[in-house]
């Protein structure tokens, strides 16, 4: 805890029923993004992705614990103007790898996972390994924020720090919460994401290639609106990020310099809590249709 905010104070915890659903729909963009390479600096538009994640059903365990399935549903590319057909073919191609990713957690009512499981997918080594650390950090702060274990009012600010492992990599972040409204369940939070990595170097021998990361910062700033009886919540931040690192092959050694500011927002289309769905379609048959793209 920071600051317990003005009173009265209350506890807040998810409340998750038997059979709650919601899918989620995604978009991070880049506005801008600078390469800097042995051949010098490169200013480049980068194709923004969307995507859209299925949740649940949950299952509510005996210890309070909520366990639920997650999986990407669906991923295309969106792509800046005049952008040569093929090329945004191929970015859908690479894009498609990751529908079917997944697996399941298991989360108390702090939202702190307990557990966690990846499916078969998302061990597929052809998966974009870049895109999908970058849904994997967002949906850790934005769509399961991590709640304070005391009373909170107006204005409390707290901060969850977590240390992930993303295929390989590293990386330390801070979350930091200011809770700035609230109707009964529902929370209109302040964010600022920050989050950092150690020098590390990563090996792939089969592919002769390695990875040695110098440097990584990102920072975002934004909002959130949270339901504690929800899996998930709404976002939108905006962000930079600059990294640093050096690929190694057979052919020699490239310095990479990677310089972006982003962009990310996340509805939820809709939700189920009302009774056990065994499927997604069950929940779609009950609830309005997830727009198609």
């Amino acid at each position: 805890m920071l600051e317990y905010g003005t009173p009265p104070r209350r506890l807040l915890r998810y409340t998750i029923e038997d059979g709650s659903m919601a899918i989620s729909t995604t978009e991070i963009t880049t506005s801008l993004m600078t390469t800097t390479t042995s051949a010098g600096e490169e200013f480049t538009s980068s194709p923004g992705f969307r995507f859209i994640v299925s949740s649940g059903p949950a299952i509510k365990l005996p210890s309070g614990n909520a366990r639920f399935d997650i999986r990407i549903a669906k991923v295309e590319a969106i792509v800046p103007p005049g952008v040569d057909p093929e090329v945004e073919r191929d970015f859908n191609r690479s894009a498609a790898l990751l529908e079917d990713v997944g697996g399941w957690i298991e989360i108390d009512d702090l939202g702190i996972v307990q557990r966690s499981e990846l499916n078969q997918a998302a061990k597929n080594p052809n998966v974009p390994t870049r895109l999908l650390m970058t849904i994997v950090q967002a949906r850790t702060s934005l769509t399961r924020v991590i709640l304070p274990a005391d009373p909170v009012g107006l204005n409390a600010r707290w901060e969850a720090r977590k240390r992930l492992k993303i295929y390989g990599f590293e990386i330390q972040q801070v979350d930091r919460y200011t809770l700035i409204g609230y109707v009964d369940d529902k929370l209109k939070l302040n964010i600022e994401m920050v989050q950092t990595a150690p020098q590390q170097t990563l090996t792939f021998v089969e592919e002769g290639v390695e990875f040695a990361l110098k440097s990584l910062s990102t920072s975002a700033r934004g909002e959130v609106i949270l339901n504690l009886n929800a899996l998930e919540s709404s976002a939108r931040v905006e962000g930079r990020s600059e990294e640093a690192l050096t690929v190694k092959t057979g052919a020699g050694t490239e310095s990479i310099e990677l310089d972006s500011a982003f962009q990310l927002k996340t509805e939820v289309e809709y939700e189920v809590s009302t009774g056990k769905a065994e499927t997604i379609e069950d929940a779609a048959s009950m609830t309005t249709p997830v727009p198609k793209y």
